[in-house]
């Protein structure tokens, strides 16, 4: 395993972090025996930052956890989180939060203590006088947290905001990935401040973890497969202290252990010609659709950004099994969030679009290629 420094903090961490959010889950309850394998055949192979928070896999996430630590919490970095919503945001609640932690994960101190999911708006707030990073600042000279961080949702200059309104946040956990490299000036920034930087998502929430030859060409030299080379593109980022996966199974984490255990991830002209290849596909995802959003409402109910991204995802990456299976995830249950199917074909829609796509035409193409036949029978 290799392993790089946690910003400020000194930490000593694995290049590879388990991330407690995806256990599987059996009458929504946790697949405890299983869990606890998975996690200690993660620390077996050296991985050593574990990162959960109260609300994961049905609140039980921190409970085995702390299952899996009993005689093994020497040099383990155990990482949880303040839930800011519906909540009273007060120093108060934010202790009695902490002390809730503290007894599910059966330890005496947390290393590194999150401020859960904030955006500029939450961040506000929390950090506001009496608020709840006031609480966490009291624990922390107690010695029931060690490091203050936040997780991080929202415009990527907003990182920087709230790095500068709390200087003493010491980590940030936010978002990168193949797909998705919007955060990487602000996480490169936040590495020059000092802040160790742990990437949430690095095989796209799943969506990478399906095989696509487009990206498994990304390198040649041999057969890759689509999550090795989206864990290594994280890995290769120097500004990045720890890549989180959600691992489930003990295959799964053997095979990210070998991967965060290569001495050297990418070589230069490697990544060189990674990120050109990217740039080219945003480049192609972008005559099809930005994402703008001008197109919508539609009076029918279809997604249509949703709808395109989708379809990117299978006619420019390749990625055809993960598009197809978040086909399936469009439903009445919120709204405006039909799949393309639902179009009646009315025509709203095209005048908005600054970038005159062919809205019906494509919306038919989309479900065409990602509808399971069941659907379209029903179509």
């Amino acid at each position: 395993m290799q392993y790089r420094v946690l910003g400020r903090t000194g930490l000593r961490v694995s290049a590879l972090g388990f991330g407690t959010m995806r256990f599987k889950m059996a009458d929504r309850h946790v697949d405890q025996e299983l869990a606890v394998s998975a996690l200690h055949r993660a620390m077996d192979l050296g991985v050593n930052y574990f990162d959960s928070a109260v609300g994961y896999c049905n609140s039980e996430s921190e409970i085995v956890l702390g299952k899996a630590l009993k005689r093994r919490r020497d040099g383990i970095v155990v990482s949880t989180k303040y839930p800011p919503w519906d909540r009273s945001l007060t120093a108060d609640d934010c202790r009695q939060v902490i002390e809730q932690s503290l007894s599910r994960l059966d330890t005496d101190f947390i290393d590194v203590y999150h401020m859960h999911s904030l955006d500029w708006e939450t961040a506000q707030k929390v950090l506001a006088e009496g608020g709840a990073v006031d609480g966490a600042r009291k624990a922390k000279e107690e010695g029931l947290v060690k490091h203050l961080g936040f997780s991080f949702h929202d415009d990527p200059e907003r990182m920087i905001d709230i790095i500068e309104a709390a200087p003493d946040f010491d980590v940030v956990t936010c978002q990168y990935n193949l797909l998705d490299r919007a955060n990487e000036k602000s996480i490169a920034a936040a590495h020059e401040r000092g802040l160790g930087v742990v990437i949430m998502g690095p095989v796209g929430g799943g969506r990478l973890g399906f095989p696509s030859e487009k990206v498994q060409g990304l390198l040649s030299g041999g057969t890759k497969t689509t999550p090795e080379i989206a864990l290594r593109f994280v890995l290769s980022n120097p500004n990045v202290s720890v890549a989180l996966s959600g691992m489930n199974t003990i295959e799964m984490v053997e095979q990210n252990a070998a991967t965060a255990s290569r001495e050297s991830v990418l070589t230069e002209e490697e990544r060189r010609t990674i990120v050109q290849a990217l740039e080219e596909n945003r480049r192609l995802a972008d005559l099809y659709c930005t994402g703008c959003g001008y197109c919508m409402p539609c009076p029918n109910g279809v997604n249509i950004p949703e709808n395109f991204r989708l379809m990117n995802l299978h006619r420019v990456w390749g990625l055809t099994g993960s598009a197809r299976e978040r086909y399936t995830w469009f439903g009445p249950k919120r709204p405006n969030n039909l799949d393309a199917g639902a179009c009646v074909e009315c025509g709203e829609c095209e005048p908005k679009c600054p970038q005159k796509i062919a809205i019906i035409e494509q919306l038919k193409e989309t479900h065409r290629a990602l509808a399971t036949q069941d659907k379209d029978s029903k179509s």
